[in-house]
């Protein structure tokens, strides 16, 4: 069987293809894990999005609402969720971008460049999941390195954060421009998150630490040896440097 168009890949995630070429497709993808860990990727995005914004979608229209005037304390109220929901939009866009299509990524400044971008995506996306934040939890911590390793093509390690104050929550397989990735993610006991996102750069120039921010999100992410890191989360850029630093120290044990 050939491989099945983008559109049928997502006309499956939608459950709109035909029952007999959903069998086909899903047989296909059972064969090919990068594929079937892809379209897993946009199940879970479109999860999200339904979570976070069906409620809103659902709300009645206010009886006093005009197409000509929006009251102030009624757009204050919305405001927030609207800027929310335009937030995961582009989150969903990123996410469709790289996984359709890597050839758009050709020098090696715009595949730097891409590395901070999936990561943040990829933390906006999981670190807010309350039942399901990771596909493999942190008590089966030797698995979670061993399928990883394979997954990736190269021997992980993860980082230990307790000593400054996070544990680890687990990780789980995810699509990049550049092959599988993996993400792991640490929590505190006020239940603030972090995700560290780590994929195989083999080929890249090295690079020190570099800042990226989007709003409230803080990104610190390099390339070392094979591997390209990225940890984001909602802290102060120098605690989450500290963290960085941390990881770092250890992670040299991955080349």
């Amino acid at each position: 069987m050939n491989r099945p168009l983008d559109s049928e890949l997502n006309e499956l995630v939608d459950s709109r293809l035909a029952p007999r070429r959903a069998a086909e497709v899903q047989e296909w993808l059972a064969e090919h894990p990068d594929e079937a860990a892809k379209v897993h990727a946009w199940k879970k995005q479109k999860e999200a999005l339904h979570a976070a914004f069906d409620k809103i979608l659902d709300e009645p229209l206010p009886g006093h609402l005009n197409g000509s005037a929006m009251p102030g304390p009624l757009w204050r109220r919305q405001l927030p969720r609207m800027i929310a929901a335009a937030g995961w939009l582009a989150a969903g866009i990123a996410i469709g971008f790289f996984a359709r299509d890597s050839s758009v990524l050709t020098s090696r400044t715009e595949l730097a460049a891409s590395l901070p971008r999936q990561a943040a995506v990829a933390h906006v996306i999981y670190s807010p999941e309350v039942r399901h934040p990771v596909e493999v939890g942190a008590d089966q911590e030797a698995h979670l390195v061993q399928w990883l390793s394979k997954r990736l093509g190269a021997s992980l390690v993860i980082p230990s954060l307790n000593a400054q104050g996070f544990s680890l929550v687990g990780g789980r397989l995810l699509p990049s421009d550049k092959g599988p990735a993996a993400q792991f993610m640490y929590q505190d006991k006020a239940g603030v998150r972090l995700t560290l996102y780590v994929r195989h750069d083999a080929g890249n120039a090295e690079t020190a630490f570099r800042f990226a921010e989007e709003g409230s999100l803080s990104v610190f992410y390099w390339v070392d040896g094979p591997f390209g890191y990225a940890l984001s989360g909602e802290v102060p850029r120098d605690k989450l440097l500290n963290l960085a630093e941390a990881s770092y120290r250890q992670l040299g044990r991955n080349k």
